[in-house]
């Protein structure tokens, strides 16, 4: 596994760490009897719930070690100690787009993105776009569905 850094919001990392605690205490004891009840149903070679239960352990042993190595890398990011002329992780940043309609963004880490909520990903492409650009500058972006662009009205750091 990598060794970066993984920028998030305080409230990412609450998150994450409540989505650990949820697949320990509740995930994992149940698949667990899951699988001992399964077991308990003889032949395991032509077992589905058995072979199901298994796959389904496997994924939620993947999602907490995967999960627990973000939690151990996290960089917590508190964006009203932020300041400063460009756009950097955890900004709000409001834009004009080509029709002239204003969007505002967060650049977050990925644990929190959620566009419809108004979040983005650093990681993104817009968000890619967007660090290290000042008030006035115009972004090119490139998305699946053709080029846009943007104008950056105003960065916040709340």
């Amino acid at each position: 596994m990598a060794s970066e850094k993984v920028p998030m919001l305080a409230e990412g990392h609450r998150k994450l760490e409540t989505e650990v605690r949820q697949l320990k205490m509740f995930e994992r004891p149940a698949v667990i009897e899951a699988i001992e009840v399964a077991r308990a149903h003889g032949d395991l070679s032509e077992n589905a719930e058995y072979h199901a239960a298994k796959e389904r352990q496997g994924q939620i042993e993947a999602m907490i070690s995967d999960m627990e190595d973000q939690l151990s890398r996290a960089l917590v990011i508190d964006p009203t100690t932020l300041s400063g002329e460009k756009v950097v992780f955890g900004a709000t940043v409001t834009l004009l787009d080509e029709d002239k309609k204003r969007v505002r963004y967060q650049l977050v880490g990925q644990v929190e993105a959620n566009a419809t909520n108004g979040r983005i990903s650093y990681n993104s492409p817009l968000g890619r776009a967007l660090i290290g650009r000042l008030v006035g500058e115009e972004v090119e972006v490139t998305t699946p569905s053709g080029e846009k662009y943007y104008e950056i009205q105003k960065l916040e750091f709340i």
